[in-house]
């Protein structure tokens, strides 16, 4: 799994490329890394990148929901882009467990993505 965050502070969001599959260990490693942004600059802007995604494991899975219920409403706006159908299905199901507005970009979007998650802020 290849994770790389980025706090983009002049625009006020955060960038996360996420490739690979994802393992319960990953989120003990970028988790802390995201709270401590929740907790210098309040609720956050999000935009999400997979490339070459395979999903999570089942630990990964249940890690997810525990940050998801935890944080429901400290992720204001939320940009996934992604490179396939599977992708677009998952933001769609990842709605109920935040408050956040949610938005899916092609990989091709991806300047779209980031005036969308910046015009959000």
């Amino acid at each position: 799994m290849t994770i790389d965050i980025q706090h983009h502070a002049e625009q006020n969001y955060v960038e996360i490329k996420l490739s690979g599959k994802l393992v319960k260990e990953d989120y003990h490693d970028f988790m802390p890394v995201i709270e401590t942004l929740i907790e210098h600059h309040g609720p956050l802007h999000m935009l999400v990148e997979l490339h070459d995604f395979h999903g999570w494991s089942v630990g990964a899975l249940w890690e997810d929901m525990k940050f998801d219920v935890k944080h429901f409403k400290d992720i204001q706006f939320l940009a996934i882009v992604g490179e396939n159908k599977w992708q677009e299905g998952m933001s769609k199901f990842c709605s109920p467990f935040t408050s956040a507005k949610i938005k899916y970009f092609d990989a091709t979007e991806m300047d779209a993505a980031k005036a969308w998650i910046a015009e959000t802020s």
